[in-house]
């Protein structure tokens, strides 16, 4: 699987090529370095987990947010990847990366293709998560993620990514 990936550099000049802004290109750097952090953890504690497949996911997971900031920055990404030959792993972690995932009735609402858009994999977990945990490029407590969420009346979305949080810390503990 890792074969295919780019290097850390060319899924930077990838973000680059299609025009990110700046402050994404930074947050999906910071997303990355915690990502592998919470990926050698996990390896720490005997779990499987590609660390390259973590950190190009990572560092991939917003490239949608050169064409929109919508929570369809999903599937743009999703297909921008796609279009330029990456791997399927790579593009079902960007698919799957928002909201702590996305379930097949509320993608059918937001006018996605049919389609389950939860993380599944360990990789895709940890992207996830990972990405809840990082607001802008700096670290932010969960607790702040899950109540940004509920103010927006996205209550489904605050539940799953507190269960993506009990899921990852009874894995691996809270001393990230």
């Amino acid at each position: 699987m890792s074969e295919k990936l780019p290097s850390r550099e060319q899924a930077i000049e990838f973000l680059h090529e299609n025009h990110c802004p700046a402050n994404v290109v930074k947050h999906c750097e910071a997303v990355a370095e915690l990502a592998i952090e919470i990926a050698e953890a996990c390896r720490a504690k005997g779990l499987n987990v590609d660390l390259r497949l973590v950190e190009i996911g990572a560092l991939l997971h917003d490239v949608g947010r050169s064409k929109t900031h919508t929570v369809n920055h999903a599937i743009v990404g999703a297909d921008l990847v796609k279009s330029a030959g990456l791997p399927e792993s790579v593009v079902l972690i960007i698919e799957r990366h928002v909201g702590g995932g996305i379930t097949a009735r509320e993608a059918e609402a937001l006018g996605w293709p049919k389609g389950d858009y939860m993380p599944k994999t360990l990789e895709e977990k940890i992207v996830s998560y990972a990405d809840k945990l990082i607001g802008n490029s700096k670290r932010v407590p969960i607790e702040m993620t899950i109540e940004q969420l509920r103010k927006e009346q996205k209550n489904d979305a605050a539940e799953r990514v507190r269960r993506l949080h009990y899921e990852m810390t009874s894995q691996i503990g809270e001393d990230l």
